[in-house]
Parts: structure tokens; C-alpha cells; sequence
């Protein structure tokens, strides 16, 4: 749903920035992996330490290179399968640290089994959900569903959170409720999600085999 709004209204806002980096002789590829690496080190950084306000400012910061990275090679004229592997591969890795590092601050000083449970399954679900549909556009199925929680809403769902209840660290009192609800509403959001996309395949599918199979009776009937 979020991919459908906000892509539309930042790749305007940065293009002036794409095409800043783009005279400075930075390649698509360069800025794809400074922007999953600069998530990567802020989310396995300040996260397990509990540090939620700044690693989530530091992962903000990196995280619109997925639109600058193609928004440059749109510039260039370059938009290539490779470009559309590695960028979604690294999406995959720094959606992996994010969600990584909230289990490790539950899992240490955060102190709370239940929740870094949650954020384990909210990465692998993500995980999940993104294979689903590749899987399925792999053997030939249009897989037409978004789904309820894609990566973008996953991302600004727990993001604003995060970042919200690090401000409790500031003297902010009962904000840090925020990211246990946020994490349980990802982690419902991305069930249902892989629910819907599985349904999606399985009728495409029936679909497709149906059709196949009708193609091939009237070839064979004389």
C-alpha cells in the first residue's frame, strides 16, 4: 500500500540528489551497497544496546538509498536484472539486521523472551512473504496481491516505533509501549500477508494447470 504512495513522492523529492551523485561518478551498485551497509551497522549497533532513537535515525538516513539507486539508474538508462537482483538481495539483509537487532536487545538487555521471539518471527515472515512472491513469478504466476503488510509498511511500522520509544530514554514515559504493540501488529500483518499470497499462488495456479490442460485436450482432438 505504502509502495504505491510514498515511492511516487520521494523518487521526485531525490531525484535532484540522484542526479547530484550521478555527476560525481557514483555508480547505481556503489550507492545500493553504502545504503544497505549504513542500515546494517545501524541496526546491529545501536539496537542490541538499546540505543532505538539513534539506530533508527542512522537506518532512516540509509534507508532511502533504495530509492536513489533507482532512481540513478533510471537517469543512466542503465536499469538492468542485475541491479533489480542486488538490490533486492540487499533489501533482504538489512530488513534481516533491523528486525535482527530488535531480538538482540530483547534477547539481552531488554530483557523479554516473548518479544525477541516476535522479532524473530517478523524477520523470518518477511523473509517468507518476499519469497512467495518471487517464487511464484519464477514458475510463471502474476501473483496479483500486495497483501496487507508489505516491506515498506513492516519498515515504517517498526522504524516509527523504534525510534519513537527510544525516546523514552529522554524522559518520554510509557512511549516504550510503542514497539512491543508495533512488533505484534508487524508479525500479525505479515501472517496474514503470506496467507493471502499462498491463496493467491494455489487459485493461479489451479488456474494455470486448468488452462494448460484445456490447451492440450484440443490439440490432441482431431
Amino acid at each position: 500500500m505504502l509502495n504505491k504512495y510514498a515511492r511516487a513522492f520521494f523518487t521526485r523529492v531525490l531525484t535532484p540528489f540522484a542526479a547530484f551523485l550521478i555527476r560525481r561518478g557514483v555508480s547505481p551498485d556503489a550507492v545500493t551497497f553504502i545504503g544497505t551497509a549504513g542500515v546494517v551497522a545501524g541496526a546491529l549497533v545501536f539496537f542490541p544496546r538499546g540505543e532505538l532513537f539513534w539506530g533508527t535515525i542512522v537506518i532512516t538516513l540509509f534507508v532511502f538509498s533504495d530509492l536513489v539507486d533507482g532512481n540513478m539508474a533510471r537517469q543512466l538508462g542503465r536499469s538492468s536484472r542485475w541491479g533489480a537482483f542486488l538490490d533486492s538481495t540487499l533489501d533482504r539483509v538489512a530488513d534481516s539486521a533491523i528486525f535482527g537487532g530488535l531480538a538482540l536487545w530483547y534477547a539481552g538487555s531488554g530483557d523479554n523472551d516473548v518479544l525477541c521471539a516476535v522479532s524473530i518471527f517478523c524477520l523470518a515472515s518477511g523473509q517468507v512473504v518476499s519469497y512467495t512472491k518471487a517464487r511464484g513469478e519464477a514458475i510463471g504466476l502474476p501473483v496479483a496481491v500486495n497483501g496487507l503488510v508489505e516491506r515498506a509498511e513492516r519498515l515504517v511500522i517498526a522504524l516509527v516505533a523504534a525510534g519513537l520509544a527510544g525516546l523514552h530514554k529522554f524522559g518520554v514515559p510509557g512511549i516504550d509501549v510503542l514497539l512491543p504493540i508495533a512488533l505484534w501488529v508487524v508479525a500479525v500483518g505479515s501472517l496474514v500477508t503470506l496467507v493471502q499470497r499462498v491463496v493467491t499462488v494455489r487459485r493461479e495456479s489451479a488456474e494455470a494447470d486448468a488452462a494448460t490442460g484445456a490447451a492440450q485436450g484440443s490439440e490432441a482432438t482431431p
